[in-house]
């Protein structure tokens, strides 16, 4: 064979490896495109929503259908143009759409601006994002689920207003929702916003109440299991760099919810409630749960929004909902983590 032959066959060869490799690489792509999980993400950001946003927007394993908002840390509103500028900011592969929500008509005086920054989002500074014709959070979240029956499963990371309209607007997607995710209530009795209730459930809990006795599947990520997986200042050293779009937002984020723990209820440590959810999400393993009947307090004065197990063994469970009471906290850590260090990746990171 001449040198001239051996060197064409090696530079073809060469060209083959290359090409057999991107087409690996694509399937890859294209497999866990066809394998992620359809998710709604209704929120009221708030920085936990913020950050669980950004792990969930860049997750191969997830594909967000859609971000709905409704009132809770801040108004309604707030939240809506948090989550546009969110969106604006991080420019993900995939842009979901966007639904507005409205204040529910009992909610109360209190928010969470105290702990989150007056916008909510830590005074991150969002240009006012315009978008014509943003269509309703209960109305969206009809259609999409009605657009993909049993396929579309929500994530609902503050009050649950908009899903218990969306229900009352087409009672027929409550058998066609795949699964619906709370993160919020008060299994144990002890709340974080008055002394028995979660602060999601306290705001609007007559819509908790609705959803919880609703047909659908449920799960709820409560308050003490939320507390369990708690983030330390090494945290700011694992989030990805500044210069990233995403590292950006988290470098400006993450350190106010410290000042603000630190000053309003003497705590070194964060809890990060709402990336639990999308954790769950992705890798439900690292959870144990158990079933039980459960309601929510709509009108007592010291108790409202409080979440209320029925755990006698003689209990006839006919509104089941599936109550994570288990957590691998040091897996759920890493796996947020690692979220965060890929979304950096995808915004301009190594």
């Amino acid at each position: 064979m001449q040198v001239g032959e051996a060197a064409s066959i090696q530079r073809l060869s060469h060209v083959k490896h290359e090409s057999c490799v991107t087409v690996r690489v694509e399937f890859l792509e294209r497999l866990l495109s066809s394998m992620a999980k359809k998710v709604i993400i209704d929120c009221d950001p708030g920085i936990d929503d913020a950050v669980a946003l950004i792990m969930a927007l860049f997750d191969p394993r997830l594909e967000v259908v859609a971000i709905t908002t409704c009132g809770g840390t801040v108004e309604s509103d707030r939240c809506t143009q948090n989550v546009l500028g969110l969106l604006e900011r991080l420019d993900p592969p995939r842009l979901p759409r966007v639904g507005a929500g409205t204040d529910p008509d009992d909610a109360p005086v209190s928010d969470n601006r105290f702990l989150h920054g007056e916008d909510g989002v830590g005074n991150v500074g969002f240009s006012p994002v315009q978008r014509q014709h943003l269509m309703n959070s209960d109305k969206l979240i009809a259609d999409r689920i009605k657009a993909d029956p049993e396929n579309v499963s929500v994530l609902c990371l503050g009050p649950l207003t908009g899903l218990a309209r969306a229900f009352a607007r087409d009672p027929s997607i409550v058998e066609q929702v795949d699964k619906v995710i709370m993160v919020g209530g008060a299994t144990n009795g002890i709340g974080d916003v008055t002394a028995a209730a979660e602060f999601n459930m306290h705001f609007d809990p007559t819509s908790a109440s609705n959803i919880f006795r609703s047909a659908t599947t449920k799960t709820l990520i409560p308050l003490e299991i939320v507390h369990q997986v708690t983030f330390d200042f090494n945290l700011l050293d694992c989030l990805p760099p500044k210069y990233t779009r995403a590292g950006g937002l988290l470098h400006a984020m993450i350190p106010h919810l410290f000042r603000s723990y630190r000053q309003n209820r003497a705590q070194e440590t964060i809890a990060l409630n709402a990336v639990l959810g999308v954790a769950y999400l992705v890798e439900p393993m690292l959870f144990g749960s158990e079933e039980h009947s459960v309601e929510v307090e709509e009108l007592g004065e010291l108790t409202r929004g409080a979440t209320i197990i029925d755990r006698r063994p003689y209990a006839v469970n006919h509104r089941g909902m599936e109550i994570i009471t288990r957590v691998d906290v040091e897996a759920v850590k890493d796996c947020v983590i690692n979220g965060l260090k890929f979304a950096g990746q995808c915004t301009g990171g190594d």
